[in-house]
């Protein structure tokens, strides 16, 4: 692999996941074993000239912080019989938020914390089980991600709360690094994956989480695709088990428990070069005896006209979201606008994937192997119980650069317009203002 394949698939992997795929430096590789370090960094510095008051925030004016963290640890592997093998891997995380704290009030500025990230154990079959391939089985336990499909629904446990709205017998702190999800992995899971990377596969789970923001959630379910050259059809059933008594009511996540959640998804180019098309429907049934049902869907169709100089390519997605529907544990997964939808409105004004309907148009462009460059519009409509309450528009625009070998750089700045102020109804305090928000994010690759 060349130099220059290796910074762009590196970028690629490091801006669309968020973080900076763990870096592996060698320590030891015989007869079928290795063991690997690997080392993570992500810092971001962010500007936003409105607050919102869907957190603690509750006075006008600009907010300005930083977020960062570091990932460390000890990942390997060893061959076995028939190529089977078992994997492992250990890691810390320490993490930070600094200034203002964020301008939703969801962080202080005053986080820090290290604490234990990763620790699992798996096994793979290799050549075990011809029926299903390589490695067709794999089976893991213990604190790790887990992610299906693009993310709309599971995309790991990356909600990361700091101290702004903890309160006696109530601490949400999660170690701040909100923005930047630093802390993925769930608290316990057990995962079967069965199947290779085409054709029918499955994924078996159930996990647990320890994320007092997400109520404690415990949920298991299936994950059944059909992987072609032309896409990914895919069936998800998800249930919830169990929740925390204390947090759940006071979040407004009291049906979790017995929810059932079923999804049903595409994506892939239909064996169309330059076409991308994906789309989801989500059907959900809350638990604890509720007859409440919420839906959520979205299509999304794009373009790469890959013969034009920059490769320009063009999306449009329509987005619908009921009123009491639970987004559970989306995330950050094929690039800006998956899932968190407008930098300002997913991550502090509000609408969070439930109750609105949102249109959304990308611009990409890439002008040089180590550069892209975008645009991405949103109009987040018929909110807050159709009250239009959280109605809104927002532009970004963003650039993601690979520097140097070892540092990628994406600097975004947003403006958002909401229809109504907090004093009207909406979250914006002080003002229905256009605010213009500026983050820029370093991923360090070791």
């Amino acid at each position: 692999m060349t130099n220059t394949n290796f910074v762009r698939i590196t970028a690629y992997m490091a801006l669309t996941g968020l973080s900076a795929p763990a870096s592996a430096y060698n320590l030891y590789e015989q007869n079928g074993s290795e063991l690997n370090l690997d080392v993570e960094a992500v810092v971001g510095v962010f500007s936003s000239q409105e607050t919102y008051n869907l957190g603690a925030k509750s006075q006008a004016g600009e907010s300005e912080w930083q977020e960062g963290y570091i990932k460390y640890g000890l990942s390997g592997s060893h061959v076995i019989g028939s190529g089977s093998s078992v994997y492992g891997g250990v890691s810390l995380l320490s993490s930070g938020t600094w200034g203002d704290g964020d301008a939703g009030g969801i962080t202080s500025g005053n986080e820090r914390e290290t604490d234990l990230e990763d620790a699992y154990l798996g096994w793979r079959s290799g050549n075990l089980i011809p029926a299903l391939g390589t490695d067709g089985l794999d089976l893991s336990a213990g604190r790790q991600q887990f992610s299906i499909g693009d993310g709309f629904l599971i995309n790991s446990d990356a909600l990361n709360f700091g101290d702004a709205l903890s309160a006696p017998g109530l601490d949400f702190d999660r170690g701040g690094a909100y923005w930047l999800a630093a802390r993925k992995a769930f608290d316990q899971t057990a995962i079967a994956r069965i199947g290779g990377s085409e054709g029918l596969r499955a994924d078996l789970f159930w996990l647990a989480s320890d994320n007092k923001a997400q109520a404690e959630m415990e949920l298991a379910g299936i994950n059944a695709e059909y992987v072609s050259p032309e896409g990914t059809f895919g069936f998800a059933y998800i249930e919830g088990l169990d929740v925390d008594d204390t947090f759940a009511p006071i979040l407004g996540y009291g049906s979790r428990d017995g929810q059932q959640t079923t999804s049903l998804r595409y994506q892939g180019n239909g064996g169309i070069e330059n076409l991308f098309l994906s789309a989801e429907f989500v059907f959900q049934e809350a638990g604890n005896s509720s007859a409440d049902e919420a839906n959520a869907w979205y299509a999304e169709a794009g373009w790469t006209f890959s013969e034009t100089p920059w490769s320009p390519s063009i999306n449009y997605r329509y987005a619908s979201f009921d009123e009491s529907f639970d987004p559970l544990f989306f995330g950050f997964s094929r690039g800006y606008g998956t899932w968190f939808q407008g930098e300002v409105a997913a991550n502090y004004a509000g609408p969070f994937n439930s109750n609105s309907d949102v249109h959304h148009v990308a611009l990409k462009a890439t002008p040089s192997e180590t550069l892209s460059v975008g645009a991405l519009f949103f109009e987040f409509s018929d909110t807050a119980g159709g009250t239009g309450n959280l109605d809104a528009t927002e532009i970004d625009i963003y650039a993601e650069w690979v520097a140097a070998p070892h540092l990628i750089i994406s600097p975004l700045i947003g403006f958002y317009n909401p229809d109504r102020s907090a004093a009207e109804g909406g979250s914006q305090i002080g003002n229905d203002d256009t605010n213009i928000y500026a983050q820029i994010i370093a991923i360090v690759p070791f």
